[in-house]
C-alpha cells in the first residue's frame, strides 16, 4: 500500500466536501452545527421567504480536519419519509471518542441506527475500528470512526 495522504493522480487530490440537499435547512444547521460542532465557514444564497422565490441557501461546515459537508436548502422530500437509496451509504466523521460522538448525536436528535460497537475487520492486517451510526435531520446516515491507524 502507498503511504496515507499522497495523491499523486489529483494534484492536492483529497477529500474536501460532501454535499446534500435538506428538507429544513435551518434544523440541519442548528444539528451539525449546535449538535455536532461544526463551524460554518462560508455560506450564500436567500432564504426564498419572498412570494415565489425559491429557497437557494447553501452553506459550508467545517468539521474540524479542513473537510467540510456543504448543505443546500430546497428539498422538497417529505422529512417523514424514509431517504431513497443513493450512490453513497453514508458518510464517515472521523473520532478519537466514538461513544462520546455519538451521545452528542443523540443529544442533538439524531435517530440511532447502531449503537457504538468495536468490529474486528478480518483485512490485511486485520483491524479494530470503534464505529456508530445515526440518522441526522433528513434521515442522512452518519458514521462516527475511531481507528488511530486509518
Amino acid at each position: 500500500m502507498r503511504e496515507s495522504g499522497k495523491n499523486e493522480a489529483i494534484a492536492g487530490g483529497g477529500f474536501h466536501h460532501v454535499a446534500m440537499s435538506v428538507c429544513d435547512f435551518e434544523k440541519s444547521v442548528e444539528f451539525y452545527t449546535q449538535g455536532l460542532g461544526m463551524v460554518p465557514c462560508y455560506g450564500w444564497g436567500a432564504d426564498g421567504r419572498a412570494e415565489g422565490a425559491a429557497d437557494t441557501r447553501a452553506l459550508m461546515l467545517d468539521t474540524g480536519a479542513g473537510d467540510y459537508i456543504e448543505i443546500f436548502a430546497g428539498n422538497k422530500r417529505n422529512p417523514a419519509e424514509p431517504a431513497p437509496d443513493g450512490l453513497w451509504m453514508h458518510i464517515a466523521l472521523r473520532t478519537t471518542d466514538t461513544a462520546a460522538a455519538y451521545a452528542r448525536a443523540m443529544a442533538a436528535g439524531a435517530a440511532s441506527h447502531m449503537e457504538p460497537a468495536t468490529v474486528s475487520v478480518p483485512g490485511d492486517p486485520p483491524r479494530d475500528f470503534t464505529i456508530a451510526f445515526i440518522k441526522g435531520p433528513d434521515g442522512e446516515i452518519i458514521e462516527f470512526f475511531c481507528n488511530p491507524d486509518l
